[in-house]
Order: C-alpha cells, then structure tokens, then sequence
C-alpha cells in the first residue's frame, strides 16, 4: 500500500511538472515519472517475497521473476538519455522558446509616433 501511494504521488508530481512552462521543470517532471515506471516495474518482479533471482543458487521455483528487473534497468539508461537530451534542449534554446511570462511592451500605433506639431 505505501509503494502504491508513493508511486502515486511520484506520478502526480510528474504530472504537474510536466504541464509547467519551463524545460528545465518539464525535464523534471520526466524524471519523477521515470522513476515511478521503475518503481512499478521493481514492484512487479516480487524480489521482495521470493527469493533472489539467481537460478543457480536458489530453487527455480522460489525464485523471483528477473524480467521485471531487467526492464527497469533498461528503463533507467533510456530515463538518463532521455534526461540528457532534454536538458541540452533546455540549454541551447533558453533564448527562444517563448514560454516566459514576460509583459509584453504596448505595441504603439503609427498615429502615435507622429509628432503634430
């Protein structure tokens, strides 16, 4: 039950990050839901109520599933890539975005640059 709320609170900050303006906090946002899969996938795989996966040295048939673990370690490398990658986006284009909230300058009109004079 507490794995299950963490993940879900994992999830939900992910969430919230990635529908933030910034690359930086989206980046963020990927990593915390990276971690909640990993969590999910560790959790499925049983290696807390079985034995270690190791055929050699425990009974096949108490052994935990490795498959789930492999998974998760696959999903890590591709997490950390894919990390990389969006924080070199979030580096080479900070300029130009255009997702800041700043105040726009008022566009003047012509008849207001015109001195009457």
């Amino acid at each position: 039950m507490t794995l299950a709320l963490f993940v879900g609170v994992l999830v939900a900050g992910g969430v919230y990050l990635v529908l933030q303006r910034g690359m930086v906090r989206i980046t963020f946002g990927f990593v915390l839901l990276g971690h909640a899969a990993n969590i999910v996938l560790f959790s499925a795989g049983g290696a807390s109520r079985r034995e270690a996966p190791l055929i050699q040295l425990t009974d096949p048939a108490l052994a935990a599933d490795a498959l789930p673990q492999a998974f998760a370690l696959t999903a890590i490398v591709i997490a950390f890539s894919i990390t990389i990658y969006m924080l070199t986006l979030a580096g080479v284009g900070s300029g130009d975005d255009d997702t800041d909230d700043k105040a726009k300058e008022p566009v003047r009109s012509a008849e207001e640059g015109v001195d009457k004079s």
